[in-house]
């Protein structure tokens, strides 16, 4: 479980290794671009409702990773947030999701497997 700390907290938001990664990657490409963009939440840790962070270059982001090693990233699940990070809802994530290791894992699921994963991570903001 890796860590998300955001502005001057000294608190930290946990999130799975594998979906922070990709969270750095989209977050690091849209600040570099200074676009920014919303990042939402549902709760997970049994306290009810959600988060919703405003990404702007001027505040401070930290990504600390319980891993030694880099996650394999996969591209689709990339292009996917990318995509909803740029939209008007904002970048919706699922900590609960698990995000196949590689773009090969996806395809080889059938179609309807397929399908939650956008949905999942792309829930209403």
């Amino acid at each position: 479980m890796g860590h998300l700390f955001y502005g001057t907290s000294t608190e930290s938001i946990r999130i799975p290794d594998r979906l922070l990664s990709h969270i750095k990657v989209v977050t690091t490409t849209k600040l570099r671009r200074n676009e920014s963009f919303t990042l939402s939440w549902a709760h997970v840790d049994g306290a009810p409702g959600r988060s919703t962070l405003w990404i702007q270059p001027a505040i401070p982001l930290r990504f600390v990773f319980d891993s030694a090693e880099p996650e394999t990233l996969n591209s689709a699940v990339l292009k996917d947030m990318a995509d909803r990070a740029g939209s008007s809802a904002g970048l919706s994530v699922d900590l609960t999701v698990e995000i196949p290791a590689s773009d090969n894992a996806q395809r080889r699921q059938t179609a309807p497997a397929a399908v939650p994963v956008r949905r999942t991570l792309s829930a209403a903001a």
